[in-house]
């Protein structure tokens, strides 16, 4: 890729034999599913070369189960947090991101459409096409249909980012009672993640290759446009250098998105103003959600530079003051458990590398991290 860090806080450039394979539409070159070379671990853990095999359990899903997108495949996951994934349900192609409601109803964003799965009987109860025209349906990181996925805090909508390669992506509205789009409105380029306001008014849709997040009226539809870009916007598509996940800080409604393992970007979205904190991972940065308490939790998927460091779990306190807990291998998305114990991270990742899995982090640092087999390229996550 052709971006570079520059700025006040750190410069360091970005290989250039990166950006000489790379496709320039996105992080990487199209994945393929071609495992890289994390840390030796022993025999009993997975690796990327096979999802593991799943026996159908009967009954009603537990409480604190995980469920995940199988990114790889056309599943989701149903995933015991310690004794690994028991259930898949089909759900659509390279499913991407996932909610789930109070109802107990998952909203999973596919390349076809938007599946809808109950999660206490473990079945596909609907797939909604989307209105906007994708191209034929594909896997892999560029592949068209829905990314970012959220869903309103009264639960009568699910906002759904639609990827539309080679143009601008499209925010979908989809009626929960009724199971179909109501509305649509133009987002920014790749949106990898979408997010609600506190009070439902706005949601938030990050546009990985346009360096922005548009705020959308849930009411009106209207949008507007806040450039985020703490390194700049040079590279274009090229960049390694631009926004991913972000959260909604619910005591000011600010968004935190974070960059690089360096720069927490805090967007007004009334304003447009974005202030810069400083982070210490210092690796690229994917994932992140927020605990009950305000923690902040980060997925570092790895270097990109040459003096970057390798894959983390950023722990940030609403202080500011951070820990990170090192991860064996790439990894891509984090949700944490209700109780704010514990976090659970995803080895799906959109680029190359990924494995068949999850990390199950101690937040409080008594136990070290534990790997579980779960899923076929696991993105979403979320704890039902």
């Amino acid at each position: 890729m052709t971006g570079r860090r520059s700025g006040p806080l750190r410069a360091a450039p970005v290989l250039a034999a990166l950006a000489a394979t790379a496709v320039l539409a996105g992080c990487a070159a199209e994945s393929t599913g071609t495992p890289d070379r994390p840390a030796a671990r022993s025999a009993a853990e997975p690796t990327a070369a096979a999802a593991p095999s799943v026996t159908p359990s009967r009954g009603e899903t537990p409480g604190g189960t995980l469920l995940v997108a199988d990114f790889g495949g056309d599943t989701v996951t149903f995933v015991d947090p310690e004794r690994g994934a028991f259930d898949r349900v089909e759900v659509g192609t390279a499913p991407y991101g996932l909610v789930v409601g109070k109802d107990g109803r998952a909203w999973v964003a596919t390349a076809e459409g938007v599946a809808v799965v109950d999660t206490k009987t473990r079945t596909r109860q609907a797939l909604i096409p989307y209105r906007t025209g994708t191209g034929p349906v594909t896997t892999g990181e560029y592949r068209g249909g829905g990314m970012g996925i959220a869903l309103a805090p009264d639960g009568r909508h699910v906002y759904v980012g639609v990827n539309v390669p080679d143009a601008h992506g499209v925010l979908e509205v989809v009626d929960t009672a009724a199971l179909k789009v109501t509305g649509t409105a133009d987002v920014g380029r790749r949106p990898f993640d979408v997010d609600v306001s506190p009070d439902g008014a706005e949601v938030y849709a990050t546009g990985h290759d346009s360096f922005d997040v548009t705020s959308v009226r849930t009411d009106t539809l209207r949008t507007r446009r806040a450039e985020v870009a703490p390194y700049g916007t040079e590279g274009g598509l090229g960049s390694w250098l631009k926004p991913h996940y972000a959260v909604v800080r619910p005591s000011d409604g600010k968004l935190l998105l974070p960059f690089e393992g360096e720069r927490l970007a805090v967007l007004d979205p009334r304003t447009g103003r974005v202030v810069v904190e400083p982070m210490t991972a210092d690796t690229h940065q994917h994932g992140a959600a927020l605990a009950p308490d305000g923690t902040l939790l980060v997925v570092g998927t790895g270097p990109i530079a040459s003096d970057d460091e390798e894959a983390s779990l950023t722990v940030r306190s609403p202080d500011g003051s951070e820990r990170v807990v090192p991860l064996d291998g790439p990894h891509e998305d984090v949700a944490v458990s209700r109780d704010g114990r514990t976090a659970y991270v995803t080895g799906g990742f959109t680029r190359d590398g990924y494995w068949n899995g999850i990390t199950v982090v101690d937040l409080a640092g008594e136990k070290a991290p534990v790997r579980l087999a779960a899923g076929e390229r696991p993105l979403g996550i979320a704890v039902l």
